[in-house]
């Protein structure tokens, strides 16, 4: 389906909606390059960014010490470029889910529905950093292959960086992906942290912000790094409103098949938004 399609299965007089897409681990607003214009030919208004110490923004993930300092520009973002009547559709991928959640909890009544793309999606149950913790308890070491983990500093109290191994990437992430998008991927990811010091020690979603905010989960098939047993866990743990599953797709949705994919938003936002 090319982008004339999108534009025609969408037509018929639906409002505009505003896209907030936001990446995940040692990616940047880069990995949306082909979709945001998809959407954007179905008119809609599409804002991708760089989280810090992501893409081109100019911080070192050791000067970013927690998990709201690392979504300091889509806060700032909300806060300041959204006006108090606007309604977005907040897209997180992968790790990019609880920088979502982080602002759903903040910034709820600026949320029209918030779809989770193969991402970690916490609840409000438990402490922030429940759904990853479980997601390494079921992650055997070996499993990273070539990722590197290494501690901020000297400090036994530290974050730990991770930066995804060409291995890792080309294997899990990207495997079902074009020979270009691989290397552009190997040439642009950035060290990242799951900031799991952070998540484990004080952060806490509650039921009256993120709870209160309508949820879609984005299914990836083929996704080898968060499976499809764990999506599905994930969403049994915290149910959404719907599930959306994309077909022969591996991690990086948007690069893989990005026109299965805004087909899938599209339809979620004129749906529930």
């Amino acid at each position: 389906m090319d982008a004339t399609a999108i534009t025609t299965a969408t037509a018929g007089g639906d409002q505009q909606k505003h896209f907030v897409l936001v990446h995940g681990a040692c990616h940047g607003a880069w990995c949306w390059f082909k979709l945001k214009p998809l959407l954007e030919s179905a008119g809609h208004r599409v804002s991708a960014f760089d989280l810090s110490a992501s893409g081109t923004n100019t911080k070192l993930i050791q000067q970013v010490t927690s998990l709201s300092d690392y979504t300091l520009p889509l806060l700032e973002f909300m806060a300041t470029t959204i006006p108090a009547e606007e309604k977005v559709v907040l897209v997180g991928h992968s790790l990019g889910g609880m920088n979502i959640a982080l602002a759903m909890e903040k910034f709820p009544e600026k949320v029209a529905i918030a779809v989770f793309l193969t991402a970690f999606m916490p609840d409000y149950l438990h402490k922030a950093s429940y759904v990853v913790d479980k997601y390494n308890e079921r992650t055997p070491a070996e499993a990273w292959l070539d990722t590197q983990f290494l501690p901020f500093n000297n400090d036994v109290e530290s974050e730990t960086s991770m930066f995804f191994g060409p291995k890792f990437l080309s294997n899990k992430l990207y495997q079902l992906c074009s020979d270009e998008d691989r290397e552009l991927g190997k040439i642009l990811i950035r060290p990242s942290s799951l900031f799991l010091k952070d998540l484990q020690n004080g952060l806490q979603f509650t039921k009256e912000g993120y709870g209160s905010v309508k949820r879609v989960f984005v299914v990836a098939d083929e996704d080898k790094a968060i499976k499809k047993e764990f999506q599905q866990w994930m969403i049994d743990n915290n149910p959404v409103i719907a599930v959306k599953e994309l077909k022969n797709v591996d991690h990086m949705a948007m690069l893989c098949d990005p026109k299965q994919l805004g087909v899938g938003l599209l339809d979620i936002a004129h749906r529930y938004a």
